[in-house]
């Protein structure tokens, strides 16, 4: 071997050593800051049941609990901090914008206006010049995450927000920008706070029109792959839970703007509601099967949109009464209210890294309590109330046997979870919707027995 062949030879094997040792250390020192946070702690509530009113009592409470649990104080800058809801606490210690728009409903019902006021000033922060608002708030990336959760550690909220503007698959969020304008419409006409509807109209109306660019051919929704809620999922072209939420966000930019005395704007967003609902109806609903199809693409029952179309007054009462008799016979709320899509959708379209990683019925054969807080919204706004009082205690009966508002259930019942992952718990905009819809259905039982009162005493 020539001198010239070692000392290249030798040369060659420092340089790998060094990159080597620097790797080594810089692995080691990430990984110790990740060790060094504190544990994960179980936040189930142990409570007796004897010592609260019913059963029903101590799931709202576990529920207020879960929902309480995700308000943290988040900074935007060094100086200006925000109480913000996070998604969940194990694995979502940051804020999503579906998420949250969800949620703010169960905030609203347990008067966090605050919260909701801080959250919302967090994402229009952010909003760029286009009007596109964030798809979440966050300060760590995907990875960092998935370690902290793998080794139980909770995530560090002290570093400064960061907006992201585009899906883990590099796609917009077009329900995310709709329900975060939802959300911001529903607490400025609920909290009776027409400064905050004011000071941010012009904004709000950039949301709306950047959702409109991505409207094609008939005047509906355009979307990406993996694109909403579903996010496992391929669900490409125009899906109807999308397009709900468009058409729910135009209806309530329009009911603020008439509230504000701005005449041509309620008119506008009015006329393009009302388009985008004939639309749907011509394009998505299907009197074969009794029900709204999932997309152009796909003939599933999805219970995201047709649920949200029966309880925001999308679907006639003919066509919810229809929806509500499908899925009953589907038994869509059984175990756990409610599954999300019947038959499941196929194996194509499900993402490599949830059948990778032992999750491919995330979004297929799985229920989500969100769901079921919608089910039993839609079956107290047809009346539906002995049904409605079924899907109620099934939720409390799950919620009572966790003692914590879990992510998603499988087909048994049971929290879903897999080698690498765990569902979140709590998962606050599962929390804030049982509140919201709790609020729905009381209501709603408490007008029926006011009715009841009066013929009892005209009879009498």
């Amino acid at each position: 071997m020539s001198p010239k062949f070692r000392q290249t030879g030798f040369w060659s094997g420092a340089v790998v050593g060094l990159v080597t040792g620097i790797a080594s250390l810089v692995s080691f020192l990430y990984f110790s800051r990740i060790l060094r946070e504190p544990r994960l702690v179980s936040r189930a509530l142990f409570s007796r049941e004897e010592d609260f009113e019913s059963r029903e009592k101590l799931a709202l409470i576990i529920a207020a609990e879960g929902l309480q649990l995700g308000i943290r104080t988040r900074y935007l800058t060094r100086d200006i901090s925000k109480k913000v809801l996070h998604a969940g606490y194990r694995n979502f210690r940051e804020s999503w914008a579906r998420d949250f728009g969800f949620a703010s409903f169960g905030l609203t019902a347990v008067e966090q206006h605050e919260v909701v006021h801080d959250t919302l000033e967090a994402f229009f922060w952010h909003q760029r010049p286009d009007g596109q608002l964030p798809v979440k708030l966050h300060s760590m990336n995907f990875m960092t995450r998935f370690f902290h959760s793998l080794f139980e550690r909770e995530q560090p909220t002290q570093k400064i927000l960061k907006p992201k503007y585009k899906s883990a698959h590099g796609s917009p969020s077009l329900d995310g920008q709709a329900l975060l304008v939802i959300a911001a419409l529903h607490h400025g006409m609920d909290a009776k706070d027409t400064a905050f509807l004011r000071e941010y109209w012009q904004q709000f109306e950039r949301a709306v029109k950047w959702l409109s660019i991505h409207r094609k051919g008939d005047r509906l929704l355009q979307q990406e792959a993996y694109a909403d809620w579903a996010d496992s999922i391929a669900r490409t072209g125009c899906v109807l839970y999308t397009n709900v939420v468009y058409w729910k966000a135009l209806m309530e930019i329009s009911v603020a703007a008439t509230s504000l005395d701005y005449k041509s704007e309620a008119t506008q967003f009015a006329v393009e509601a009302e388009d985008v609902l004939q639309k749907i109806h011509e394009r998505l609903w299907r009197p074969d099967l009794g029900y709204f199809a999932t997309s152009d693409r796909l003939d599933n029952l999805s219970s995201d949109g047709n649920l949200l179309a029966i309880a925001w007054g999308l679907a006639t009462p003919d066509q919810a009464q229809s929806i509500l008799d499908v899925m009953e016979e589907a038994q869509m709320a059984e175990p756990v209210p409610t599954r999300v899509v019947v038959p499941s959708y196929p194996r194509r379209l499900i993402a490599v890294e949830n059948r990778l990683g032992g999750l491919p019925n995330y979004h297929t054969d799985s229920s989500w309590l969100w769901l079921g807080a919608w089910l039993l919204i839609a079956l107290t706004r047809v009346g539906r109330m002995e049904e409605a009082g079924r899907v109620m205690e099934r939720i409390v009966d799950v919620v009572v046997r966790d003692r914590q508002v879990y992510e998603v259930h499988g087909p048994d019942g049971q929290p879903l979870s897999s080698v690498w992952y765990k569902s979140e718990a709590p998962l606050t905009w599962n929390a804030g919707m049982i509140l919201h819809a709790a609020r729905v259905f009381e209501k709603r039982q408490r007008e029926d027995m006011d009715i009841l009162s009066i013929l009892q005493e005209e009879l009498a």
